[in-house]
């Protein structure tokens, strides 16, 4: 099974914060949406908050756990 959560980045999330940085194909995946999307939300300004190493698109898995918490405090506030 640790080779399921060690290549499941919403397993990462679950379990404990990961030794990485995230990609783009990782938040594409944890939240089964396009990679296009993933850059959308970017331009958006809507999505989690990532960060440019080089050339490079990463996300902190911390600021990506916050977000989630967010939106999921503001879904709850609205309901």
């Amino acid at each position: 099974m640790p080779t399921v959560a060690a290549s499941d980045p919403r397993a990462t999330l679950r379990g404990g914060l990961p030794d990485r940085y995230l990609t783009p194909d990782d938040i594409a995946d944890m939240f089964g949406v396009p990679l296009e999307t993933v850059y959308q939300w970017r331009r958006k300004r809507t999505g989690p908050p990532g960060f440019r190493i080089g050339k490079h698109l990463r996300y902190d898995p911390a600021d990506v756990r916050a977000y989630v918490i967010q939106r999921k405090s503001v879904g709850q506030g609205a309901a």
